[in-house]
């Protein structure tokens, strides 16, 4: 049995969008959300890099990696920490896993290469608003009503 479970495999299909953290050279965290996230197995989680010149030059010098994927509505998620590893263009492995990514649609041609986050821990993320009694549906009631009511009218 792999690292991911089931539900943790529903989050990352259902949310897509990843927020990626490495270390920078100089020792400073690089933050990057991705939006073309794919479970690659029970054990990694994968993204198309198409423009992330401050995560590759992070991962040039140190392949810590952190890829946190977090619901807005009912405030729960998990963070995932491992080592990242690239796989280029050209090669038998991209050329695998990069079918996997056809509901992107165009963007699978923008895909410079694949990251893939071999992962070592995974934990859950949870708002502290669980700790002082909120219940899920009344979180995502109250986030869905935010949302809404910050969207452009008209």
């Amino acid at each position: 049995m792999g690292i991911l479970t089931a539900d943790m495999k529903r989050v990352v299909a259902e949310q897509r969008l990843g927020f990626v953290a490495t270390v920078s050279s100089d020792g400073t965290p690089n933050l990057s959300p991705k939006g073309t996230m794919l479970v690659r197995d029970d054990d990694s989680i994968m993204f198309g890099e198409i423009r992330s010149p401050g995560t590759l030059a992070s991962l040039k010098t140190n392949p810590a990696m952190e890829i946190n994927f977090v619901d807005p509505f009912a405030r729960k998620g998990y963070r995932f920490k491992g080592k990242a590893r690239l796989v280029e263009r050209r090669t038998d492995e991209f050329e695998t896993l990069i079918p996997r990514f056809a509901q992107y649609g165009a963007l699978v041609a923008k895909i410079n290469r694949i990251i893939v986050l071999e992962i070592a821990k995974a934990s859950p993320i949870t708002s502290p608003a669980y700790d002082v009694g909120s219940t899920e549906p009344e979180l995502r009631a109250h986030w869905r009503a935010y949302f809404e009511s910050i969207q452009p009218k008209g």
